[in-house]
């Protein structure tokens, strides 16, 4: 990859009106390592940082027309695809939660540090700065494998999407973990004991667990719902429930008006009217996402849903593609901005 010196780095930038981007960075914390344009190859950047909350700015653009996306850690979504016409540079910046297990909790540890990847069409970096993130909003995403941090495709869980739809400034710390109901995720010390105590003052915690409740009663459900919205209270942070993605499960008749879609489980509990219940009793903000995506799965209809979930792939109907947890995410992100739980300035449109 080429590399740019600050003489013609500065050159570029002032051309085309954008800040100068230091070609000397930052040192990282305790290290030597730079944490800038020399820790990275072609389609890569690694900087050895402690877990924490980090603001990266880029500076994308090459001699040739480029289309640059950035993924980080356990295949999250960062910066979507951004074009820059020949010679001209385009800067931006996003917020990535470093942690360690980096993807879900009771998975691997993963690699040390921030690791960062560069795709799209023709993808170009020019500059990069990674810096501590001083005043960064949190969201957790407490959830399940609907949620979670998928490790390989075709998998994706919409959480993992959905820091691509923010701005500099918000922080998404994803600890939904594949196969959890609300009584374990409650009960395992790496999920809700590791969770709660980094919430703080003002810190949005999304919670969306049903699709593994299959055998909890209604009384549990609602309890556990309950026990989680005052942890997240207790610690001075602002909960909010999210009713679960439907099932692409479809009537003769074209609708998702059945169990299985709707996420009734065995002994008759009706998780998504119980979260609407738990939502209006405790005055808590409410993302109906079970009536999101079960108004758009049923505007496509049959076959085009299919590219929503992993039915081509896997004949499965709960878990989505990257495409539909892209979709999916987006949906989150619209009623994030409407109930102005974040700033509609934090907010990336389209």
């Amino acid at each position: 990859m080429r590399r740019f010196n600050l003489a013609v780095l500065t050159a570029v930038t002032l051309s085309t009106g954008l800040p100068v981007l230091s070609a000397v960075p930052a040192q990282a914390h305790g290290g030597q390592r730079p944490l800038g344009i020399d820790n990275c190859t072609a389609t890569a950047c690694h900087f050895d940082v402690p877990p924490g909350a980090y603001d990266v700015q880029v500076l994308l653009g090459g001699e040739t027309a480029s289309s640059t996306s950035v993924t980080g850690e356990t295949r999250r979504a960062l910066l979507p695809e951004t074009a820059a016409p020949a010679g001209e540079r385009v800067a931006r910046s996003f917020t990535v939660n470093v942690r360690t297990p980096e993807g879900e909790p009771t998975g691997p540890d993963g690699t040390p540090g921030l690791d960062l990847q560069l795709g799209g069409g023709a993808p170009a970096l020019a500059d990069i700065k990674v810096t501590p993130a001083r005043h960064a909003r949190q969201i957790f995403l407490v959830g399940d494998s609907t949620v979670c941090d998928q490790p390989g495709d075709p998998y994706s869980g919409w959480g993992q999407q959905l820091p691509g739809y923010l701005r500099k400034g918000v922080s998404v710390a994803n600890y939904a973990d594949s196969g959890e109901s609300t009584a374990t995720y409650l009960g395992n010390p790496r999920l809700w004991a590791t969770v709660q105590p980094q919430i703080r003052p003002g810190d949005l915690v999304l919670i969306q667990l049903a699709h593994n409740d299959k055998t909890t009663d209604e009384a549990t459900y609602r309890a556990n719902l309950e026990t989680l919205v005052a942890g997240v209270r207790e610690k001075g942070g602002r909960p909010v429930l999210v009713t679960p993605v439907v099932r692409r499960w479809f009537n003769a008749d074209g609708t998702l008006n059945n169990n299985t879609a709707l996420l009734v489980n065995g002994l008759g509990v009706d998780h998504p009217a119980v979260v609407r219940s738990v939502a209006a009793a405790h005055d808590v903000p409410l993302i109906d996402l079970t009536a999101k995506t079960k108004a758009l799965v049923e505007s496509l209809g049959v076959e085009a849903s299919k590219a929503l979930y992993l039915y081509n792939e896997k004949r499965d109907n709960t878990h989505t593609s990257v495409h539909g947890a892209t979709v999916y995410a987006g949906l989150v992100r619209d009623e994030l901005t409407a109930q102005h739980l974040v700033p509609e300035g934090l907010v990336r449109v389209g």
